[in-house]
């Protein structure tokens, strides 16, 4: 093996270095891309960074450079969900006098060698230590041993995260609350009261504004017949397990119980009709499947676009055209699983900047749907 590295390799593995280890960009798997890694990190100013290695001696090249890169970049935002995808394509080999594209969303620079750096201030402004970060006392072969073992290291690192967010784990919480929406349905069916009890814990507007305000939460553990508990129970089991694996079961039982409260505060404040059952807590945890799985959209793009979101979508039209469904309690729900999941973070994703302003959003949400169903409705 030689213990010397090119000049144009170097430069590739010091920007891998840097982009990976240092930025926590992510490699893309792309069938039939030769000469040129793609990297993403959708929370970066440049969503997606590509190096290219590959000689490009032509304008005919670049231009095909240029749609091959525009038709990937389509491709990443159906799968990820961006409207905006800011790209840098990294140069390391042009033909002599080539110059470089000037594409929208997409911005180029041609490293001959790294002092080639200081003439892309517009990109330098988004990348503002890469000159130093790319400062190195290796040389040669035990640069690229260095280079390696950082990468690795950081590669494991991440699966070891992933393993720990994506690992199936036992839902206690959730066989918990299915097994207790059984007993209540079962003890209310034993009673010989069943009308009675109903009528006691249900979601009820005037009641609740009389200072009942236990019905808000109650009302989501009692259901109007066995089909209506069958088929919640059987969807609280689908998703809840699902939301419990990735948020803990914290975090969990938290996203429950505030979307139960904000499917009922909303239900009462535009209906007065009297209401009860799971399925606004139910709505809450689709709303935190739907945000965890925009911050993992890398991995769950194709999950969210066939299935959370049609899911959601077909249930809230169904909530609008087959009477007796409290489908404001669908909506309240929703919001408020999404809200709650804001606040108390997506694990490796959140930042606390987005906790902290989820939290404030929470409190006013809350406030003002409690304000208006307490005081202001009907």
């Amino acid at each position: 093996m030689e213990d010397s590295i090119n000049q144009k390799n170097e430069i590739v593995i010091k920007l891998l270095h840097y982009f990976i280890t240092d930025l926590n960009y992510n490699p893309i798997i792309l069938q039939g891309i030769e000469n040129e890694i793609w990297l993403e990190n959708l929370d970066c100013d440049y969503k997606v960074v590509r190096i290219v290695s590959s000689h490009i001696h032509n304008e005919e090249q670049m231009q095909f450079d240029v749609y091959k890169t525009k038709r990937i970049m389509s491709k990443i935002k159906a799968k990820t969900f961006s409207f905006h995808l800011p790209t840098l394509s990294i140069y390391t080999d042009l033909g002599d006098d080539l110059a470089l594209p000037e594409e929208k969303s997409i911005d180029s620079m041609y490293l001959d060698s790294e002092k080639d750096l200081d003439k892309y201030q517009d990109v330098l402004k988004h990348l503002p230590d890469i000159t130093k970060k790319m400062e190195f006392n290796e040389e040669g072969m035990q640069l690229f041993l260095k280079i390696t073992n950082d990468i690795n290291r950081k590669n494991l690192s991440d699966a070891k995260r992933n393993q720990e967010v994506f690992e199936p784990k036992v839902p206690v919480v959730t066989y918990a609350l299915i097994g207790a929406n059984v007993v209540i349905f079962l003890l209310m069916m034993l009673s010989g009261h069943f009308n009675y009890i109903t009528n006691l814990f249900c979601n009820y507007g005037d009641a609740v504004r009389a200072g009942q305000y236990y019905r808000l939460f109650t009302s989501a553990f009692i259901h109007g017949g066995l089909l209506h508990l069958v088929v919640n129970m059987y969807s609280l089991y689908i998703v809840g397990s699902q939301v419990e694996s990735y948020m803990g079961k914290f975090k969990f039982c938290l996203i429950y119980l505030f979307s139960a409260l904000a499917g009922s505060l909303l239900s009462i404040t535009v209906s007065s009709y009297a209401s009860v059952g799971a399925s606004g807590a139910i709505f809450g945890l689709l709303g935190s499947l739907l945000y965890f799985g925009y911050h993992y959209r890398v991995y769950l793009g194709n999950v969210l676009r066939s299935q959370i979101i049609p899911l959601i979508i077909v249930n809230l039209l169904l909530g609008f055209m087959v009477p007796g469904i409290d489908n404001f309690a669908h909506i309240g729900g929703l919001i408020g699983g999404v809200l709650m999941t804001l606040a108390l973070g997506v694990k490796y994703k959140s930042s606390t900047f987005e906790k902290v302003n989820g939290w404030i959003v929470l409190i006013l949400f809350t406030v003002f749907l409690g304000y208006m169903a307490i005081f202001a409705a009907h």
